[in-house]
C-alpha cells in the first residue's frame, strides 16, 4: 500500500499557482478511449494504490484510485466475491480510478448495474488542491449534487480521484451461455421476450448472426431456464464474453474509428447492415468506420439515445454529442465549482470545458 496523496496535492497546488494544465494518468490502459486529447503536465496516480478496507460480510470495498483491477479482482476471488459491473480492463495496468472516471462497465451492466450505481463514495483532490471526501460506505439518499456519481464519466475533469468505495456482490454458483442463430432484428426481439420473463440474465449480445444469452445464478435456476429457453450451450472454455468485454473480438480489430451508441434496447437495427455488434441487451450498439458525428447523432436521437466516438478518429475534434444550452451551462458551472482555474484534464469531455 502506498499513499502519495500529499504529493498529488502539492502538484495540483503548484499547477494552480502556475496556471499549468494537468493530464491525469493512471495505468494508461484507457489512452485514446472516450476522451478528447488532453495536453498537460502528467499527474500520475499509479503509485497511489492499495486496499484501504474490505468488509466481506458487508460486501463493501474501499481502495486507492491507482489500485489495479487485477489486484482487486484477485482479492475478491479469494472471498467468492466480485465487482458487480464486470469492468473492462482494455489493457494491462487498468486502475479502479480510471474505470470510474470513464464510467466503464461490462456486458452485465443492464442486469447488475454500472460502476456508477455501485460507487458508494469517493475522495478527490479538486482544482483548488483541496482533498475532499464525498459519500461513504453505505447506500443512502443524497441531497444536492451526488458528487460520487458525478465522477462517473467525468474523465478527471472535476477532480483527481484518490479513493473509491464500492458495493460488491457474491459470485454466482453457475454461469451458462445459450446461443441462437438469428439475424439482428430477430435477435433484438428475442432478447426482449426472454429478458421480460425475469430469468437470471447476466449478458445478452449479438454478433455475426449469433445471439448469446448468458445466465447466472443457482445451478438449479440456470438449468431450469435452459430447459425452458432451449438453445445451444456455449462451451465453458469459450472466451466470447471476455473478448467482448475487452474488445478483443474480431469486430474490434483494425484502426477504423469505433462508435458507441447508447439507445433504447428494443430499437431495430440502426443501419441496413449486419456489420454492427449489439451488447447490453440491445442498449449498446457498436459501429466501425469513418462517419460524421452529426449524421450518427441523428440516428441516435431517433433511437432515444446518443452516440460517442469511443476510440480512434479525430480526438482533437468533439467526440460526444452536442449539448443543449441548458446542459452546457450546467457542465460549465460544475467545472467552475470543482476546478475554477480549468487545470484538470482540460477539454477531455468537450473542447469548451
Amino acid at each position: 500500500m502506498t499513499d502519495i496523496s500529499a504529493q498529488l496535492i502539492a502538484q495540483v497546488l503548484d499547477a494552480r499557482s502556475q496556471k499549468t494544465p494537468l493530464k491525469i494518468v493512471g495505468g494508461n490502459s484507457k489512452a485514446g478511449v472516450l476522451a478528447r486529447d488532453v495536453i498537460g503536465t502528467p499527474l500520475n496516480i499509479k503509485q497511489h494504490q492499495g486496499i484501504v478496507s474490505h468488509d466481506p460480510t458487508e460486501l463493501v470495498l474501499t481502495v486507492r484510485a491507482g489500485t489495479t483491477l487485477d489486484e482487486i479482482e484477485a482479492v475478491l476471488e479469494e472471498q467468492g466475491q466480485m465487482l458487480p459491473f464486470e469492468p473492462p480492463h482494455l489493457g494491462t495496468g487498468a486502475t479502479i480510478g480510471g474505470t470510474l472516471a470513464c464510467n466503464l462497465s461490462g456486458p452485465v451492466r443492464p442486469y447488475a448495474g454500472s460502476i456508477r450505481d455501485m460507487a458508494l463514495g469517493v475522495r478527490l483532490i479538486n482544482g483548488q488542491a483541496q482533498h475532499l471526501r464525498f459519500g461513504g460506505e453505505v447506500m443512502k439518499n443524497v441531497a444536492g449534487y451526488d458528487v460520487t456519481r458525478l465522477q462517473a464519466g467525468a474523465l478527471g475533469s472535476l477532480g483527481v480521484l484518490t479513493e473509491v468505495s464500492l458495493k460488491l456482490l457474491p459470485r454466482p454458483a453457475q454461469t451458462m451461455t445459450l446461443t441462437y442463430e438469428l439475424p439482428q432484428n430477430e435477435a433484438i426481439k428475442k432478447i426482449t421476450a426472454l429478458t421480460n420473463s425475469a430469468q437470471a440474465v447476466s449478458g445478452a449480445a449479438w454478433s455475426t448472426g449469433v445471439l448469446y444469452m448468458r445466465l447466472s445464478g443457482t445451478s438449479e435456476g440456470v438449468a431450469a431456464t435452459h430447459k425452458l429457453w432451449g438453445g445451444e450451450i456455449l462451451p465453458s472454455n469459450s472466451s466470447f464474453w471476455d473478448d467482448l468485454r475487452e474488445q478483443k473480438a474480431t469486430f474490434f480489430s483494425g484502426d477504423d474509428p469505433l462508435w458507441r451508441f447508447s439507445i433504447k434496447p428494443t430499437v431495430p437495427a440502426l443501419l441496413d447492415t449486419d456489420d454492427m455488434l449489439v451488447d447490453w441487451g440491445g442498449g449498446q450498439r457498436w459501429l466501425r468506420g469513418d462517419f460524421e458525428l452529426a449524421d450518427l447523432e441523428k440516428l441516435a436521437i431517433k433511437a432515444s439515445g446518443h452516440v460517442t466516438l469511443f476510440k480512434g478518429g479525430d480526438r482533437q475534434a468533439e467526440v460526444r454529442p452536442a449539448l443543449s444550452n441548458t446542459h452546457k451551462t450546467l457542465h460549465k458551472r460544475l467545472k467552475q465549482a470543482f476546478d475554477p482555474d480549468g487545470i484538470l484534464n482540460p477539454g477531455s469531455l468537450y473542447g469548451w470545458m
